[in-house]
């Protein structure tokens, strides 16, 4: 088998569905990356790594923010060369699918988060029916019983009371955050730091979820940048909100400057 169809047979799947019945501009699709590495491979079945990120425009720049990054390692998949790769809404096709379709509903369910608050609903509900319609195959990412770090996890996270202000973070974030900084970088500032401190409410509620690490997997390195250089605002609250909700990322917060 040539890696190379299944390459172009998966570029032709994500680029060619049609994901959501709203219509959308050339200019106004997502940017979107998907690297599949794989580790194993015994005739048709194939264990395997996804990793997937996406980024929006920022308003009145040409800087572009990342919204979603994740490395899927609970991923093994059967596929033989030229095999129909079809996407149905309501019913399990195969591994293969569901895992790609579960992601894309990721990226467009926080794309619209960003835009909207509570705009990505129904990419999460769709996302969550995956999820539900998946686990009748054994394959590891889909259950409760698959861990906190799942693709389960993630999507219950999402949906779940105990994480409510999460949406109300990605809408903050980038519409009152990112996309005023180029009228006023102090403003924006303040708004992501206010964003950021809703972590601290989640936080209580659930230490060290799986959606507070992809956030700042996504987020880690942009926060370090905005607030490692002018102009000043008060971030001592903002530094140990962060030191206590992503520790993993702690080098960075070092940076943040008072």
């Amino acid at each position: 088998l040539s890696l190379e169809v299944l390459e172009n047979q998966l570029k032709e799947f994500v680029n060619k569905t049609q994901w959501t019945k709203k219509q959308f501009k050339l200019q106004e699709r997502i940017d979107c990356n998907i690297v599949i590495h794989i580790t194993e491979r015994n005739n048709a079945n194939y264990n395997a790594t996804i990793h997937v990120q996406s980024s929006r425009p920022v308003y009145g720049s040409t800087y572009t923010t990342p919204i979603y990054n994740i490395n899927d390692k609970d991923f093994n998949f059967t596929y033989v060369e030229f095999q129909n790769l079809i996407y149905n809404e309501t019913q399990y096709e195969s591994n293969l699918v569901s895992v790609l379709a579960f992601h894309i509903y990721m990226v467009l369910g926080l794309d619209a988060e960003s835009f909207a608050l509570e705009g990505g609903e129904t990419y999460f509900k769709q996302a969550q029916r995956i999820v539900n319609y998946s686990q009748r195959d054994n394959n590891t990412g889909w259950k409760l019983e698959d861990g906190l770090q799942s693709r389960f996890a993630l999507i219950d996270n999402i949906l779940s009371p105990t994480f409510i202000e999460f949406r109300q973070v990605m809408y903050n974030y980038h519409i009152r955050g990112l996309d005023i900084m180029a009228k006023s970088k102090k403003d924006g500032k303040n708004e992501i730091a206010l964003a950021l401190a809703y972590f601290a409410k989640m936080n209580s509620r659930r230490p060290n979820s799986y959606l507070t690490r992809v956030f700042f997997d996504a987020k880690a390195q942009e926060i370090e940048n905005i607030f490692s250089s002018g102009p000043s605002i008060d971030v001592s609250g903002l530094v140990d909100v962060l030191n206590r909700v992503a520790p993993t990322h702690a080098s960075k917060w070092r940076n943040i400057k008072f």
